[in-house]
């Protein structure tokens, strides 16, 4: 995740003053309707997209796209894992799923150090790993791609703050673009996977399971990686082999040089912190004897 801009620190205080939340379960429709006949328009199915708006479960989260903006990447305490028990643990973790990182690395060319570090920092090893909906939140911001819709809520937030309603619409049309790729991608997943959209939680930017991936790096990059035909990034197996194809896809292979390590992992997430903290990770795991 990038930095954000005194612009987003705005919008997390006249968000938080809104009323919007879990009382628009009862009228997300009113939020959703332009964004249902989008997805209809694309081929998703009208009576499955129908009913999903109509889960009582399914609303307009205000309050996830307020703390989608109180991220800030420098404010993460990466050191937490770098820490002498938290590298014990990944190395338990190698221990518990060596076979599962062996395969991956067998298969891909991708070290089980960068696959675990990953791993560790996403999810804490798999033990947590978001409790959002993804699809409220991607269908949060999506629907704002509807300019009455975005209207409404600029209208709802009171706006008591020195927010420029041209910059918060400049904001939406972008966020919105983004996040209704991401949810056409989810609804190609869950459709492929037979899961219930509604079901599924994850990030408050919509990453979802072990390995943290957007919805359409699920599309491309997500593997099958116990065999038994399905993709379930909940699945430590899958996780891990769906973690490796990314990493080779951008450009992993053995004896990897640092600066190329770095490269490739910037892609998994474009945060200095993030990758150097990851490369140390993997530094520690390799010269375990030394921690």
């Amino acid at each position: 995740m990038k930095h954000f801009s005194l612009f987003a620190a705005a919008l997390i205080t006249v968000a938080l003053l809104s009323p919007i939340g879990i009382a628009d379960a009862q009228t997300g429709q009113n939020y959703f309707e332009t964004l249902r006949q989008m997805l209809v328009k694309d081929g998703f199915n009208a009576s499955e997209i129908d009913s999903l708006f109509q889960n009582p479960n399914v609303f307009f989260d205000m309050n996830n796209i307020s703390r989608f903006f109180s991220h800030r990447e420098s404010r993460l305490n990466y050191d937490q894992f770098i820490t002498y028990n938290s590298i014990s643990k990944a190395r338990g973790y190698m221990e518990t799923y060596q076979a599962d990182l062996e395969r991956a690395e067998k298969t891909y060319g991708v070290d089980r150090e960068i696959i675990t570090a990953i791993i560790l920092v996403e999810t804490q090893l798999g033990t947590i790993v978001g409790n959002r909906s993804v699809f409220n939140s991607l269908s949060s911001l999506a629907s704002l791609l509807d300019p009455d819709v975005r209207t409404r809520v600029w209208n709802e937030m009171s706006n008591p703050v020195n927010l420029s309603k041209e910059d918060f619409d400049a904001w939406a049309a972008r966020k919105s673009k983004w996040a209704y790729a991401e949810l056409k991608s989810f609804l190609q997943y869950t459709r492929r996977e037979a899961i219930n959209p509604a079901d599924i939680n994850g990030s408050i930017a919509g990453a979802l399971g072990i390995a943290q991936f957007m919805p359409s790096n699920i599309i491309a990059f997500a593997k099958d990686g116990d065999g038994d035909g399905r993709i379930d990034l909940f699945n430590h197996a899958d996780a891990i082999s769906s973690i490796a194809s990314y990493l080779k896809h951008f450009g992993w292979q053995p004896g990897i040089d640092p600066k190329k390590a770095y490269n490739v992992v910037f892609h998994y997430n474009r945060s200095s912190y993030y990758v150097t903290t990851i490369l140390e990770i993997v530094d520690r795991l390799k010269g375990w004897g030394g921690n």
